[in-house]
């Protein structure tokens, strides 16, 4: 892998002597740029290489962009990972309830807020109902989650159905439709051997649930571990999402959001644009940077720069779907 970087490792030394970008500043004057906006850079695999990627426009002020009447907005918080217990993050808790805090003071009401999965670490009863009381404060209209594989320890997941499958499908996967978009929310986190694993089952559910829809219909689809091939030899990947993602190929747009791998990270594929989220709860090692997937520990204000939440927005009739992270420093 080559140039990976991401807006927490400044600027590089020889960004001055890079040609003009394309929207006609230097390399250093973009990067600048985007640190303006809270760390808008993220990272791209292209041709299997992990690169820089200057977020666009879309990637701005996700807020600002969906304000005017009908527009959707809504909010993703990942691995607020309740009931961990190491230096990594001794205080878990307290940054899930920043982040709330912080979806709460966003300026506007979101349509909805989606937790993509560790809301807890070790799935008992105490902790699941400890993430539902403390996600109950979010200003939304609606909470919506999907597993992660902290949640499914020891039970496959019953336990997370209990407290959150309440009108879902299968293993807990579903689909709702809301300002012209369409939202499906998938379960790849049961059948986990080494990668993610969504099963016979929850592709036929899929393949039913688009068959009736416009090709023009912007799709947005919810999961734990990414859809894409991120980092397979830590299991960030899943095994069969390749007959998911055939079947998501007519469509214009197709926005994919997942947590589990801690960190920013952009892929574009097509018509299928794959953004991982940010956690609440602590940072992950880059791939490839670390004997393994295990909580890193850094000093406390850089903890506060690795957790966040994104909002996102969208117009009707627009093709792609405006993001914006914010971190809890």
């Amino acid at each position: 892998m080559t140039n990976y970087y991401d807006g927490h490792d400044g600027v590089p030394a020889d960004a001055a002597a890079q040609p003009d970008t394309e929207h006609g500043m230097t390399r250093r004057q973009l990067l600048r740029h985007a640190g303006w906006f809270g760390g808008a850079v993220v990272l791209t695999v292209a041709s299997g290489e992990v690169i820089s990627h200057i977020a666009g426009s879309q990637d701005i002020n996700a807020g600002t962009a969906a304000a005017g009447s009908g527009a959707l907005r809504f909010v993703q918080v990942s691995d607020s990972h309740i009931g961990f217990q190491g230096p990594a993050n001794t205080d878990v808790v307290g940054s899930f309830a920043e982040a709330i805090k912080q979806v709460n003071s966003l300026g506007f009401r979101p349509d909805f807020v989606m937790h993509s999965g560790d809301l807890t670490h070790l799935s008992t009863a105490g902790q699941f109902d400890q993430v539902k009381q403390m996600m109950a404060g979010m200003k939304t209209d609606r909470v919506f989650t999907v597993p992660g594989e902290h949640d499914s320890i020891g039970d496959a997941g019953r336990a997370y159905r209990r407290t959150f499958g309440t009108g879902t499908l299968g293993d807990g996967w579903y689909s709702f439709d809301t300002h012209g978009v369409h939202f499906i929310a998938l379960v790849n986190t049961l059948s986990l051997e080494k990668l993610g694993h969504l099963g016979t089952d929850q592709i036929d559910f899929v393949r039913k649930d688009i068959a009736g829809l416009p090709s023009d219909t912007p799709i947005v689809v919810f999961s734990h571990i990414p859809l894409f091939a991120m980092y397979p030899k830590w299991g960030w990947s899943t095994d069969d999402a390749l007959k998911v993602i055939a079947l998501l190929r007519r469509f214009s747009s197709v926005t994919c959001l997942n947590g589990h791998v801690h960190q920013l990270f952009t892929k574009t594929d097509g018509n299928i644009t794959f953004h991982s989220a940010t956690t609440t709860a602590y940072p992950l090692p880059k791939p490839g940077r670390a004997p393994a997937p295990t909580p890193q520990v850094v000093p406390a204000r850089q903890l506060k720069e690795a957790l966040g939440i994104r909002s996102v927005g969208y117009h009707r009739g627009d093709r792609e779907l405006a993001i914006k992270e914010q971190r809890l420093a």
